[in-house]
């Protein structure tokens, strides 16, 4: 084209064909500014479009890698939830576990609660208390052969007999009648209505049955001839400790007498004394303490031997005869009156009835009621 160009005429100022020719040729300067533009918007074009299918490509593998780990995070969505569900069924289990086992303490411990009121209860229903009144003794005489055995011990028998118990309870009555037979008809009555002034009560008959009561004795020998030592310090030897409870013992000046063994435990610091004559042990047993010479002088405690045996032990429970027990009184008048309306009552043949030989009622509180064997 340049030379296509380049061959035409020039024409001069006049004719006007350079100013034309000057035009095309920064046309032509153009057209080459814009095909190189073309060419350089064709490899940008190009290369966005290589870098649109790079791109393409790594939004594909991460979608799928998305995709992946989505599945992944819907699995370990739905392994936590069956952990998460498995461990709150673990902790209601354990909770459940928990709270029986909170049950069970409770019910061992009521029950043991309730076995230590029993036990103490039964301890002392068990426990004897018993004051042996002061009694004076006087020796008239003495047999032949007691003077002839200075070592006879002095022996004593102790019965011990414990009376059977009810313990009654407010609204609650005993009635002992004359005859058993009376007893046996009046507990065949479900329920007995009792006229009082202006009312009307019932009144439950119950069998009794008893505490349980204990019945025993006891065999007692006391030493006339020995007495125990105690609180004995271990200052020194055996054979040497031994020699000087004797002698300590032996002085008249001090109540002591003639002494026939000693007998020294040096790790419980005790010991026992024996005399030659009776006498001496009754008096230095009523004393409680003795000196005794050791490295200084020592109060040692003293007292009797003694010996004891449980023998004829006996136990009895069971339910009286003659005597009913009336429960659910309502305490509706007067503890006398109403014991009156009670007895009235009771005594009627047309009740059922018969004599009475004592009534007792408790409207309040507490009463222990003996009975005799």
């Amino acid at each position: 084209m340049t030379d296509i160009y380049g061959n035409r005429p020039r024409i001069g100022k006049d004719g006007g064909l350079d100013e034309e020719d000057s035009h095309f040729k920064e046309a032509i300067k153009d057209l080459e500014t814009w095909k190189t533009k073309a060419e350089r918007a064709d490899d940008v074009k190009a290369r966005l479009i290589l870098e649109k299918l790079e791109e393409d490509d790594a939004k594909s593998k991460a979608q799928q890698e998305m995709l992946v780990c989505i599945e992944k995070q819907d699995e370990c969505q739905k392994e936590f939830t069956r952990s998460f569900n498995a461990l709150q069924d673990e902790i209601l289990k354990l909770g459940k576990h928990r709270q029986d086992l909170l049950d069970k303490l409770k019910n061992h411990q009521a029950e043991l609660e309730a076995k230590r009121a029993e036990s103490i209860k039964l301890k002392q229903k068990f426990k004897i208390y018993v004051q042996i009144p002061d009694t004076e003794v006087k020796f008239c005489c003495q047999n032949k052969d007691e003077r002839e055995d200075d070592s006879q011990l002095i022996r004593g028998v102790f019965s011990i007999s414990q009376r059977p118990t009810v313990l009654l309870q407010g609204g609650q009555a005993l009635i002992t009648f004359e005859e058993e037979r009376v007893a046996s008809q009046i507990l065949k009555i479900p329920k007995c209505s009792v006229s009082c002034d202006n009312s009307c009560l019932d009144t439950k008959p119950e069998m009794i049955t008893m505490d349980p009561a204990v019945k025993f004795e006891v065999y007692l020998d006391v030493s006339r001839k020995k007495l125990k030592v105690s609180n004995i310090p271990s200052t020194m030897s055996l054979e040497r400790m031994a020699d000087r409870l004797e002698m300590s013992f032996s002085k008249p000046s001090r109540g002591g007498g003639e002494v026939d063994c000693v007998e020294y435990d040096n790790n419980t610091g005790t010991g026992q004394i024996t005399f030659l004559q009776p006498g001496v042990t009754e008096s230095l047993a009523l004393r409680g303490k003795y000196r005794v010479d050791l490295d200084s002088e020592v109060n040692v405690q003293v007292e009797t031997i003694y010996k004891y045996q449980l023998c004829k032990f006996q136990t009895f429970s069971g339910s009286p005869k003659r005597t009913i027990l009336l429960d659910d009184i309502e305490d509706i008048e007067d503890e006398e009156d109403l014991q009156d309306h009670l007895e009235i009552h009771f005594q009627k043949p047309s009740n059922y009835g018969g004599e009475i030989e004592c009534i007792k009622y408790i409207p309040k509180g507490e009463m222990q009621a003996f009975f005799s064997l």
